[in-house]
């Protein structure tokens, strides 16, 4: 028994050399494939976008060239853009952007007005969220291309709600206020180096037209040309921007010889007496200098604003006033001019004197418009009265105060969906204003002195008040009676009876045929001699 379990233990101590041998030739061949080279996948990760977003870093860091190259890339522009401001607002609300002023209008611009959106494109913490967004900047606003990024900014809400938030109306605020600080900081640039150079232009001829030049390619030039219909339209809508907004219109004046010039240079020339700032609407300038509302300014040497486009009656009407002088239309008829104790006791005389025409001539009116030829006109007399401002011409017709002037009516009146009916109640009274001092006047008070019933004297009087409208600006309904009388006068002129009937002309009988076929038979026979004869 003790010989088999020696036997058993030398199995096993066998056993154990065996498993050693085995585990030693294991880790041999582990050392070996672990001194074997091996292939391993590794993933080095390069970061592509490196440089900042634009609008992160500073401004002394962005060179010229990457404000346009940046410009170009988010308004798909191919010009440069005019003007830029890159800011960065804190305080309550933190958020960095950059605004573009474009060189070139849009040439849908006007078109979709009220539909068009703010091409602002809005980033929360460097993520695009919108590309256009109404709440950024007003309607007025909408040519503005730019970049806003916010940290304040919910990113996990839709832009319905992002609208409605409180944070959007205060970016949208500081927008608005850096936009037109841009503005005027173009507009008091160009200002500044203008009366720079017309100092200098004193000492030198050569130097003017350099200047003139100058003063023409300026910057603030060039954008109002562009847009400035925005702008006005911005002064109609925007309440709270309406002073800011007053300080960059310009316009034409019966003083600045072609130019347009800021309200502020009209109070700098205005009259020490003045104290109102004096307008006038019309289609064009031409048409305006013509004009019989003008003529006492002119001899008073009164500075006129001039408005030829539509946009900037309503723009003036809305701001009412500037720097404490109310605007006052011409063409109205509640103008009110300085006048000497001398001048009121006469002009009181005069019209104590022409009190039977001014009567007659109402009576007149109000039958010719109510009854007469000019019924639906829609013209309304409300009275005749001496006039202050004529110095030429012998009549003029202006409107009430708070009716609409000539061009306003003409305005509504091309409206695809006007109302007539508020257009007659917008309309405005007229008033027919004489001038005492001119030789038809005085020659008509004669006539209707000696007979309120003389029919020359009538037929006067209303084609007067028919042409003082055109020439006022106004349209007449039915124009038939006014050119009957231009006709009759004609004839007079040409001293032909104006009531003669028409006769037929009778028309000669033609004789000379038979000699033209007696010609064309004569050339016939001598092409065909010439033809034998060759």
């Amino acid at each position: 028994v003790e010989a088999e379990e020696d036997d058993d233990d030398d199995k096993e101590d066998e056993d154990e050399e065996q498993k050693d041998d085995v585990e030693t030739k294991d880790e041999e061949e582990k050392d070996e494939e672990d001194k074997k080279p091996k292939k391993k996948t590794v993933f080095e990760w390069e970061q592509v976008n490196t440089q900042k977003a634009i609008w992160l870093r500073a401004k002394e860091d962005v060179t010229e060239e990457e404000y346009n190259e940046f410009y170009k890339s988010i308004s798909k522009d191919y010009l440069d853009p005019l003007a830029y401001t890159h800011f960065n607002a804190e305080g309550e609300i933190e958020f960095k952007s950059i605004l573009f002023l474009p060189k070139k209008a849009p040439f849908d611009m006007m078109d979709n007005y009220w539909t068009k959106k703010s091409e602002v494109k809005l980033f929360v913490r460097r993520v695009l969220v919108a590309e256009k967004f109404d709440e950024l900047l007003p309607r007025y606003l909408n040519f503005v291309r730019g970049v806003v990024d916010s940290d304040d900014l919910p990113l996990n809400v839709s832009r319905e709600q992002l609208q409605q938030n409180k944070i959007m109306k205060v970016i949208s605020k500081k927008l608005v206020r850096k936009v037109l600080e841009l503005m005027k900081k173009l507009a008091k640039d160009e200002e500044s180096g203008g009366d720079d150079e017309e100092e200098e232009s004193e000492e030198k001829e050569e130097k003017e037209e350099k200047k003139e030049k100058k003063d023409e390619e300026g910057l603030w030039t060039k954008f109002w040309k562009e847009f400035n219909k925005n702008l006005k339209m911005g002064c109609y809508e925007d309440d709270s921007n309406r002073s800011k907004l007053s300080k960059l219109l310009r316009f034409y004046t019966t003083k600045s010889e072609g130019k347009e010039v800021s309200l502020d240079k009209y109070l700098d020339r205005m009259q020490e007496s003045q104290e109102s700032i004096y307008y006038m609407s019309g289609d064009s300038i031409e048409t305006m200098k013509k004009a019989p509302s003008l003529q006492i300014f002119l001899k008073k040497d009164l500075e006129v604003l001039m408005l030829p486009d539509h946009l900037d009656e309503p723009c003036l009407q809305k701001l009412a006033d500037y720097e404490g002088k109310k605007f006052v239309s011409i063409q109205k008829a509640d103008v009110k001019l300085d006048e000497t104790e001398e001048e009121k006791k006469k002009f009181t005389k005069i019209k104590d004197m022409y009190k039977p025409l001014t009567d007659w001539w109402k009576k007149k009116l109000t039958d010719l418009t109510e009854s007469g030829a000019m019924k639906e006109a829609g013209v309304k007399v409300e009275k005749v009265e001496v006039s202050k401002r004529l110095t030429e011409s012998p009549v003029v017709v202006v409107t009430s105060q708070f009716g609409y002037s000539a061009q306003q009516e003409k305005v509504m009146k091309s409206q695809a969906f006007q109302n007539k009916e508020q257009l007659s109640m917008m309309a405005g009274r007229k008033t027919l204003e004489i001038n005492a001092n001119h030789p038809v006047i005085i020659d008509l008070l004669a006539k209707v002195k000696a007979s309120e019933s003389d029919e020359a004297a009538s037929k006067t009087a209303e084609v007067l008040f028919q042409t003082a409208l055109i020439e006022s600006g106004f349209e007449i309904a039915d124009p038939s009676s006014l050119v009957s009388h231009v006709y009759k006068l004609m004839s007079k002129e040409l001293g032909v009876n104006p009531d003669a009937p028409l006769k037929e002309i009778e028309v000669p009988e033609d004789e000379e045929e038979p000699e033209e076929e007696d010609k064309d038979d004569d050339e016939e026979e001598d092409t065909k001699e010439e033809k034998e004869d060759l």
